[in-house]
Order: C-alpha cells, then sequence, then structure tokens
C-alpha cells in the first residue's frame, strides 16, 4: 500500500467517522496499520473510535500502540487511557498512574489535572481533589470548572461568602462560552442558598440552566411532556402481564435501583456497596444501550422469544463482567431505568428491583439546582421536573402491580429516619445477611461517580428534608401538578 493509497483510505475513513459509521471506519483503519503500522496518529484515531462502539481493551491496546510509535502529544493518550480505566473499567488504580504519567510529560496539563481532581472526588481523597483543583487555579485564576468543582466540595471553601465572592469575580471578569456559566453559575446558586438567600439563588440557578442549554445547542427547549406521556402508555401497553420466574440463577445477580434522580438511588447504592457480597456498578448504560438497539421499542420485547431475551441477557452480563470479572452482586444504579423495568424483568425474570422515592417538591428543588446534561429536557423547569416525577409514579405503579414481590419500594425520608430497620429490610429483600458495615457507609473508598459523591461521604443527615419550603413561592405549578395527581396529600 502506497502513501498516496493510505491517505486516501484514512480520508474515506475520516468521512465515514462524522457519518457515524463507525465500524466502516475502524476497518479502514485496521487495514491501513496492517501494512502502515508506524502511523501513531492513526492508531490514537482507531483507540478513539473502539472506545465509542465500547470496546474498551481494544481501545487501550491501540492507544498503547500510538504511544510505542512517537504519538503527538503523548500526554493526551495517557489521559484518554486513564477516562476509559476509571469511567469504564472502575480500576481507579491504573487510571491515577496514566494521570501521573500525562502530568509528568506536561506538568501544566489542565485537563490531566481536572481528572485527577475529579478522580480523587470519586475515591473520597478530599485533600487530593483540593490540590489538583488548586494547581489548576494557580495557573488560570478564573477556570469555571476548577472553581465549580471546589466550591462543590464545601471543605474547600468553608466560608461561604468567600465561595460567593470568588464565583462572582470569576463570572465578571471572564465571559467566557456559556458551559463556564453554567458552571459557575451552578456553584454559585447552592452557596447562595447555603447563605439562605433562596430567591436569589433560585434565580441564579433558573440563568444556569439557560446558559447549560445554550451551550448545548438547546436554547428555549422544553419538555416534551406527550412524548413521555406516550412512552409510559407504549411500556404499559407492550407488557401488559408479568414474566415468569425462572428456574436458574445467573452467576451474576444484577439488582436494579431505579425511581428519580434525587431520590436517595446514590446513598441506598452506597450502604449496599459496604456489604461484602456487593459490588457497586452506579449508573450502568447498559440497559438503555440494549433498548436502543432493539425495534420497535418496546413491543418488539414483549414478542421476543426466551431464546432472544437470553442473547440480550448474555449481552449485559458479558459487559458487567468486563467491570467486575469476580462480582456476585452488581447494583446497577441507572434512574431513568423505570422506563424499562419490562425489558429488565424479560432478560432476567428473577431480577430484583428497588425502587427509591422521596418528597416530590425536594426532588424538584434538588434537580434545579444540579448541572445536569442539558439533554434532560424534564430539569428545565420544576414544573417539568413535577410532570417527569408523575409519569414516574404512574409506570412505577404499573410494575408493581406485575411484579409486587420482586420490587421493593424505599422511601428516602424514612431510610433516614429508621436507617438499620430499612437496611435491614432491603438486604433481607436481596436475599443478604446482614452486615454491620453498612451502617459505616460513610467511611468505605468505593469509587462514587454521581453529582451526590459528597453527601454519601458524610454519615445520615436530614438537612435535606423539606428544603421545598425555602422555595415554595416558585413552585406552584409544580406543586398543583403533584397534587392532582396525588402525590402530595398534606
Amino acid at each position: 500500500m502506497t502513501s498516496v493509497d493510505a491517505h486516501a483510505l484514512l480520508a474515506q475513513a475520516a468521512a465515514l467517522r462524522a457519518q457515524g459509521k463507525l465500524h466502516d471506519a475502524i476497518a479502514i483503519y485496521e487495514a491501513v496499520l496492517q501494512k502502515n503500522p508506524q502511523l501513531s496518529n492513526s492508531w490514537y484515531n482507531l483507540g478513539l473510535l473502539r472506545r465509542r462502539i465500547g470496546d474498551r481493551e481494544a481501545a487501550l491496546r491501540a492507544y498503547d500502540e500510538a504511544l510505542k510509535r512517537g504519538v503527538e502529544s503523548p500526554e493526551e493518550v495517557h489521559l484518554n487511557k486513564a477516562v476509559i480505566l476509571s469511567d469504564d473499567l472502575r480500576r481507579p488504580d491504573e487510571a491515577h498512574r496514566e494521570l501521573g504519567i500525562a502530568l509528568r510529560l506536561n506538568p501544566g496539563y489542565v485537563p490531566a489535572l481536572l481528572n485527577l481532581g475529579n478522580l480523587a472526588e470519586d475515591l473520597g481523597q478530599i485533600s487530593d481533589a483540593i490540590d489538583a483543583y488548586e494547581r489548576v487555579l494557580s495557573r488560570f485564576p478564573h477556570h469555571a470548572v476548577a472553581l465549580s468543582r471546589l466550591s462543590g466540595m464545601g471543605a474547600a471553601w468553608k466560608d461561604h461568602g468567600v465561595a460567593v465572592d470568588r464565583l462572582r469575580s470569576a463570572l465578571a471578569a471572564v465571559p467566557g462560552p456559556a458551559e463556564d456559566r453554567a458552571s459557575l453559575l451552578f456553584a454559585l446558586a447552592q452557596r447562595l442558598d447555603a447563605v439562605r438567600r433562596f430567591d436569589e439563588a433560585f434565580a441564579t440557578a433558573s440563568e444556569a440552566r439557560a446558559s447549560s442549554l445554550l451551550a448545548a445547542g438547546l436554547a428555549g427547549a422544553r419538555h416534551d411532556r406527550v412524548a413521555m406521556e406516550r412512552r409510559v402508555a407504549m411500556q404499559r401497553e407492550a407488557f401488559a402481564a408479568p414474566e415468569p420466574r425462572a428456574t436458574t440463577r445467573h452467576p451474576v445477580q444484577p439488582v436494579f435501583i431505579v425511581g428519580m434522580f434525587r431520590s436517595g438511588s446514590t446513598l441506598l447504592e452506597q450502604i449496599l456497596s459496604a456489604h461484602d457480597a456487593v459490588h457497586s456498578g452506579g449508573e450502568l448504560p447498559l440497559v438503555p444501550r440494549i433498548a436502543q438497539l432493539l425495534r420497535p421499542y418496546p413491543a418488539v420485547v414483549a414478542g421476543a422469544s426466551r431464546t432472544q431475551l437470553d442473547q440480550l441477557a448474555a449481552v449485559y452480563l458479558a459487559e458487567v463482567r468486563k467491570i467486575f470479572p469476580d462480582a456476585g452482586v452488581v447494583t446497577d444504579k441507572r434512574p431513568d431505568n423505570f422506563e424499562h423495568v419490562g425489558l429488565i424483568k424479560r432478560m432476567f425474570p428473577n431480577a430484583r428491583i428497588i425502587y427509591t422515592r422521596r418528597n416530590p417538591l425536594d426532588i424538584c428543588v434538588s434537580t434545579h439546582f444540579l448541572h445536569i446534561d442539558a439533554a434532560v429536557t424534564w430539569a428545565s423547569s420544576p414544573a417539568d421536573t413535577a410532570h417527569q416525577i408523575v409519569q414516574c409514579s404512574y409506570l412505577m405503579a404499573h410494575w408493581l402491580q406485575l411484579y409486587p414481590d420482586d420490587i421493593l419500594t424505599v422511601d428516602y425520608e424514612r431510610l433516614l429516619a429508621e436507617p438499620e430497620s430499612q437496611t435491614r429490610a432491603i438486604l433481607s429483600f436481596l436475599d443478604l445477611p446482614w452486615s454491620e458495615s453498612c451502617m459505616a457507609f460513610h467511611a468505605a473508598r468505593t469509587q462514587v461517580r454521581t453529582a451526590s459523591v459528597w453527601q454519601v461521604r458524610e454519615p445520615l443527615h436530614h438537612r435535606a428534608i423539606g428544603r421545598w419550603r425555602n422555595y415554595a413561592r416558585h413552585l406552584g405549578d409544580a406543586d398543583a401538578m403533584l397534587r392532582a395527581a396525588g402525590l402530595i396529600n398534606d
């Protein structure tokens, strides 16, 4: 293969990549590299594509080839390896090593410092996280991500006034892109809430949400309530009868934690993960990914054969084993899987599901202050969040009717009030023996990848219960919708 031929093929691969035809692009890269293994940048591009299709180990091998052959900006390759090792494969020690290499190559490499801080946060290593972010700020005093993460940790700036001043200074000094403004504004809103400047905090969070939507090219976008109601109706229609329980058990037993975001699912998972028999899976993307491959969904699932469903279950379990090769019980804490309980119970007829609930108005307020992906349009306003809560409750009522013995409802407020008795009930539901370690979950150093990372590093507290009362004047539409649905009775 001549250099001209290789160049033409690589151009074709780039075009296919832009069109989303990733497997075709990968095939071309591999053919070119078989004849021209010295093309380090092409090994790097192959690694990127391999990760995008979920083949993480192959991506790591491609990155190693790129490094071996002298790729440009090797620190970026080590960073990409660290992201795979941390986010996808849950191997934080190896991720930490890769970040260390990146920073030895380029001590001022900001993306590596930010990822180092983020990894330290996930592991509960407060001082290491602060150090990483402060290293960024020593060079860029108004860096939006570093400032917002430090502010969110609380331990970095215990004086709320100092935090407010630093965040306001950054907003004034660096107009920056909308996403940077969103990060700073969400952090500022949380600090204003902490000093009880509630109206100002709510308005700041609203401005932050608008900036986030603008950054994502979704300015003015609203939650499509009709589409959500249609999806719920389709689930209820497709899965009108329960799936019989199976006589065999899989060697890996996934426990699915579903419900609304901000309903206590992370706290519950951390309590469970402190048990020796349980591995914390976090928010695994596997069920939604499988659902996206099935057309028309969900009708095709309802009509699938047992063999087809077992094949889907095998795909799920193979991915779990890649991350947790020795696991027995693995939690899958993907709250929006409440939309896929029908699929879950078809794949795993014996699956145990935990449904987390919380005062719906507290969920509305907590969501309003959360820097969540702009594509999650139901977070656009408290009223849209309330609509999502209503639909979640409606669909979960259906699943509970079909599978009353396989779904356990856990109320956040009751878990805080009666932690031991509630935890005993949850472990009994999962056929697990009692473990005292579950009551010291906050001391565990398991990796936590969630917006609640620092809340679950603390002993149980009740500070967030009834938070909605501080914002009652801003929740009129949400309150009315929830009352009409019978979800608020006081």
